[in-house]
């Protein structure tokens, strides 16, 4: 069953499913400054877009283009600046 999300006033949208190995969601991110709080481990992929990220732990910002994946530990928190709208695959577990 599909599972619809929406986060932050609208501006973040996924659909929740199941794949044949782990549950994931598959969403845009309207351009904006995002916080997520992880309540288990996520792989994020960026489908289309970019993504620049502050991992846990990190003073850095890395930059994430279409194809390009990380991974946040469970019972993190990680920010995002998006500059332009962007679509990605996260899977947990």
């Amino acid at each position: 069953m599909l599972d619809v999300n929406e986060y932050f006033e609208g501006k973040v949208k996924s659909i929740a499913f199941q794949t044949a190995d782990l549950p994931a969601t598959v969403g845009v991110m309207a351009v904006g400054n995002y916080t997520f709080d992880t309540s288990q481990r996520e792989t994020m992929t960026v489908v289309s877009g970019c993504l620049r990220v502050q991992l846990p732990g990190n003073e850095n910002w890395q930059t994430f283009n279409a194809g390009d994946h990380f991974v946040v530990a469970a019972g993190a928190a990680f920010n995002l600046e998006v500059a332009i709208e962007t679509a990605y695959l996260c899977t947990y577990g």
